[in-house]
């Protein structure tokens, strides 16, 4: 096992892939001899060549229409959004195109590539560099959506999601890049996308999240299980597919349910996961169900005052388990 941040997972797993199969390549703003603006693709210019790392103009609508064109030819692009809030310029490509090719052509023609989004808040990045954008991909049909917590999730899910036939949107929230560290075996392996991971066991409340919020719950189920709650912390790790029968066998357990997430409340995954557990373990509920999301304005105000209240924290997370344990 060794050690390592989610960033050198991302960038281990792109090498690794890219090493087994020539046709994958990346392409997207400074990939190349900058190496990403997070360093994701830092050395893979000098080992591959500008024909495989490509640095590309500012323009994702170009990025992702090179990258989707690539993947109808059998190439296995991996585009980068540098920032999750370019992303819009793109839309049309992932969702009103890559998403619809498999189904509209009767599964015979696939779209084999991974587009990288760094996302998030709590960076001090403003109203256009902390978006959440989860839920618009979530929401369409065709598309796959990963978004890993975890140096070993993230480099496991990305490289399943390298050589999965079908588009996948691979969510990467910024702040754990350097933040989150982990162990990773040095063996080859992969995760199956679609499987959700239960971090923390328990019996008093379960607690639905993912990325970041994902390590908030974790330290509040620590803080709170000295006060005889004990939480068990399901992450989610993949979105779409939702693993919704390891959400409600988890509620079925312990008969209560909080959802965390830092996007918008309304419309979010957490409504989804909540209208699961609604429809199918209702009668093993002791409590109403409980959402604890970033509120419904236009993501994270720049005053770091404006942005702590905008975001969960582990001491929120905490307080809402209280009041769900105390229902």
């Amino acid at each position: 096992m060794a050690v390592v941040s989610v960033i050198e997972a991302v960038r281990e797993a792109i090498r690794e892939e890219m090493r087994r199969d020539s046709n994958v390549f990346v392409l997207g703003e400074d990939v190349g001899q900058r190496g990403g603006v997070f360093l994701a693709t830092q050395g893979l210019l000098e080992e591959f060549g500008g024909e495989r790392v490509i640095d590309t103009p500012l323009a994702e609508a170009a990025i992702m229409g090179i990258a989707l064109g690539a993947a109808y030819r059998g190439m296995r692009p991996i585009p980068e959004v540098q920032f999750s809030d370019f992303v819009w310029p793109a839309v049309n490509q992932l969702i009103g195109e890559a998403a619809r090719v498999c189904y509209g052509t009767h599964g015979s023609l696939n779209v084999p590539m991974v587009v990288r989004i760094p996302y998030g808040g709590g960076i001090r990045g403003g109203l256009f560099h902390s978006q959440n954008v989860e839920a618009m991909f979530f929401h369409t049909p065709g598309l796959k959506v990963i978004a890993p917590a975890t140096p070993f999730d993230a480099k496991g899910l990305l490289k399943s999601a390298i050589r999965d036939n079908n588009p996948v949107i691979s969510l990467e929230h910024k702040k754990t890049y350097r933040l989150v560290r982990g162990e990773v075996p040095e063996d080859e392996y992969t995760l199956p996308i679609g499987k959700a991971d239960i971090k923390r066991p328990g019996e008093s409340i379960t607690t639905v999240s993912y990325g970041l919020m994902l390590h908030y719950c974790l330290e509040a189920a620590e803080q709170v299980s000295q006060e005889g709650i004990d939480v068990e912390v399901v992450d989610l790790r993949t979105l779409k597919p939702l693993d919704k029968e390891t959400v409600v066998e988890s509620v079925k357990k312990t008969g209560r349910l909080l959802i965390v997430h830092e996007d918008n409340i309304t419309g979010g995954v957490g409504a989804e996961v909540a209208a699961v557990a609604a429809a199918e373990a209702f009668e093993f509920l002791d409590a109403p169900i409980a959402r604890l999301c970033g509120p419904d304005v236009p993501t994270m105000p720049f005053a770091e005052t404006l942005e702590s209240a905008y975001m969960p924290s582990t001491e929120t997370v905490a307080v809402a388990l209280r009041n769900l344990a105390a229902y």
